[in-house]
């Protein structure tokens, strides 16, 4: 192989402008963004060599201004820090993309980690929006000399003294026409609040201070009291109801990670898919959206998450996913299953006043995290039918206290019973086994919708049999995964299959007719079977422990057959209709039951062949069905339109027999 030439690749420096405007920042306001934190930049450098006894002089009063000039549209970002020489600036600027803070940060390694630019091209961000711009700077070195510079965008620059005599920095942006829109002081103002808000020094236009300044998250927890918390929430999500509780980040090992989320009340249309945790660098926004820093079970999840360890890209505007990332995700995961369990071992009532919506979180965490699943596992709670006034008695959980802990030096008393704000009281899977282990060993009745399945509640609590309520939308999910960790448990719907103790066996099958010889049992379910005349509905008698408080009949569908029928629907993504396969158990025990027997052997002939009695009888069955189909919502609109005609025949009929 012949080698025709060897050389360096020529990079024509009249392409990076473009580069820059089209490709490393798509939004044009970013560029006010990039211009304060330099100057922010700037002045945490002078502070870092005045500790180093570098200065000369006081460092004064920390601050950035920003000047408007619509005459000769201008814009004017600047700072009192650091400044520079003209040979800092030939080295700075002139270089494009060779960081300042990187090698600021190399030199005073191990004193701070607050400088923000890593990139070394947030300046020519300015020509996003300016056909010009000039710098005007003065060095704080002893004798430095002001200098001003001055490009058009185009690789021609010009370094000239300077009149300057006030040490820091002044960037003049020369707006293009069609970004005229930065000259508006409201303008201004919202994008310093969206972007700046939370930066360490006072950023002032026309001397109004316009950013917050204090960033309570970089604070120790033991200095903020639940009213910096709930004060710092309703600044950032104005409007909405307060939070249930808060989790503060703090470390610095294996890297930095400051923040404070909020478990926020849970509207009824959110979107657990989006996130609405505001993501800062160096106090810095960055980003409404961080779904790559924050596990997918916590996006509901409000507040702020604080890291320079947290890799961008160039224009900050994208994470740039790696091992790191995922490090400082389960973190966050782990530091919430910790706060969970603060709040579950010494304040449980605060606990389960807010399960509604912990709940949630807690339950898909489980499901899509197998260490949040076995840090929070004692920790899933159900409302109970269960009167538990006399206290129960919950599994310790063992919790790490960290130095920050405010229940550090609490003593941690055993768990007890708790209502929520409506009554009802809470309890833990292992408690209600135990609780249940004589009536019903290793069996879960549980119900999912407290209004449809009334009937079949009380039912089982007039027998004294405890139904547990799993009826988020997640449980559907959260039960079968609940079944996979504990395969030695049955969990079973109060309308699924009726268990035994429910039953009085003997009943059914007392003979009622010696000439036909068929038992009760058998003239009730031919009875509605021929009124009903559906063949895929299966009619099955049985007696009801508890007689007249016991409904006449009941829709059953076994436990199998309906999870099947809601993992359909839910794969297919259709709307979960009622099956037309399903039981129809009639209560023999029932008086009404009772009553239609005897109304089927009436005497009366109508011209139809049938007795009057016969007929009110048949009438009476369709209805008693209708009944059970309505408390299982199992009703389309035709048949709402048969059952209202029907009662108005019943009242009729009844009507004319007084």
């Amino acid at each position: 192989m012949t080698v025709l030439e060897k050389g360096q690749i020529t990079i024509h420096t009249e392409n990076i402008f473009p580069i820059i405007k089209k490709s490393l920042y798509s939004e044009h306001e970013i560029f006010l963004r990039e211009l304060i934190s330099n100057g922010v930049d700037a002045i945490q450098k002078l502070k870092m060599v005045s500790y180093g006894g570098e200065l000369q002089g006081a460092v004064g009063d920390p601050e950035i201004t920003i000047a408007i000039n619509k005459d000769q549209k201008t814009l004017t970002i600047t700072d009192n820090g650091i400044g520079m020489t003209s040979e800092e600036v030939k080295k700075y600027i002139n270089q494009v993309a060779f960081s300042s803070a990187e090698e600021f940060i190399e030199k005073f390694k191990g004193e701070s980690t607050d400088i923000i630019g890593h990139f070394g091209l947030g300046f020519y961000s300015s020509f996003i929006v300016a056909r010009e711009v000039e710098i005007d700077t003065l060095s704080y070195q002893e004798g430095a000399e002001a200098v001003h510079w001055r490009c058009d965008g185009s690789p021609s620059f010009e370094l000239t003294n300077s009149d300057r005599t006030e040490r820091g920095t002044s960037i003049i942006l020369h707006l293009q026409e069609e970004e005229l829109e930065f000259l508006e002081p409201a303008r201004i103002r919202t994008l310093v609040k969206r972007y700046c808000d939370f930066m360490p020094f006072p950023i002032k236009m026309d001397g109004e201070a316009l950013n917050r300044q204090k960033a309570i998250w970089r604070e120790s927890p033991r200095d903020l009291t639940e009213t910096d918390y709930l004060e710092f929430y309703r600044y950032l999500y104005p409007f909405q109801e307060d939070p249930l509780l808060w989790v503060h980040l703090n470390t610095d090992y294996p890297f930095l990670v400051n923040g404070i989320l909020y478990f926020p009340k849970l509207r009824p249309d959110v979107d657990i898919t989006q996130g609405d945790i505001k993501l800062f660098c160096n106090q810095v926004f960055v980003s409404d959206h961080c779904e790559e820093v924050v596990p997918r079970f916590l996006l509901p999840m409000r507040g702020v998450i604080d890291s320079p360890d947290i890799p961008l890209n160039v224009s900050r505007s994208a994470l740039q996913v790696d091992r790191k990332v995922r490090s400082i995700a389960n973190f966050i995961a782990k530091k919430v299953g910790d706060r969970l369990k603060e709040v579950y071992q010494h304040d449980r009532g605060a606990y389960i006043k807010s399960w509604q919506d912990l709940g949630t979180f807690v339950k898909f965490g489980s499901l899509n995290d197998d260490k949040f699943q076995k840090q929070v596992e004692d920790l899933i709670i159900y409302r109970t039918t269960a009167d538990l006034g006399g206290g129960s008695t919950a599994p310790k959980v063992e919790v790490q206290a960290s130095e920050d802990d405010p229940w550090k030096d609490a003593a941690a008393s055993d768990p007890v019973a708790a209502k929520d704000d409506k009554g009802f009281y809470y309890t833990t899977l292992a408690e209600y086994l135990e609780r249940n282990q004589a009536k019903h060993e290793n069996r879960v009745y549980y119900a999912t919708d407290e209004a449809t399945q009334a009937t079949y509640i009380e039912l089982h609590k007039g027998q004294g049999l405890e139904v547990l309520f799993l009826d988020s939308f997640i449980d559907s999910h959260f039960i079968a995964d609940l079944e996979r960790q504990r395969s030695d448990v049955r969990f079973s719907r109060v309308d699924a299959d009726l268990d035994d103790s429910l039953l009085e066996k003997d009943k059914a099958s007392e003979i009622i007719d010696p000439g036909s010889n068929k038992t009760r049992s058998e003239q009730i379910k031919e009875l509605f079977e021929k009124a009903i005349d559906k063949p895929r509905v299966n009619v099955k008698v049985q007696a009801l422990k508890g007689e007249e408080a016991s409904p006449p009949a009941m829709i059953l569908m076994p436990e199998a057959t309906r999870r099947m029928q809601e993992m359909a629907a839910m794969f297919q993504q259709e709307r979960l209709t009622f099956p037309d396969d399903h039981v129809l158990m009639v209560n023999s025990n029932h008086p009404l039951v009772q009553n239609i027997i005897n109304l089927s052997q009436g005497s009366i002939i109508t011209g139809s062949g049938q007795s009057a009695s016969g007929a009110l009888a048949t009438t009476l069955c369709q209805h008693i069905y209708d009944l059970a189909l309505m408390a299982q919502k199992g009703f389309d609109a035709e048949g709402m339109k048969a059952f209202v005609n029907r009662s108005s025949q019943v009242l009729t009929q009844l009507t004319e027999r007084l």
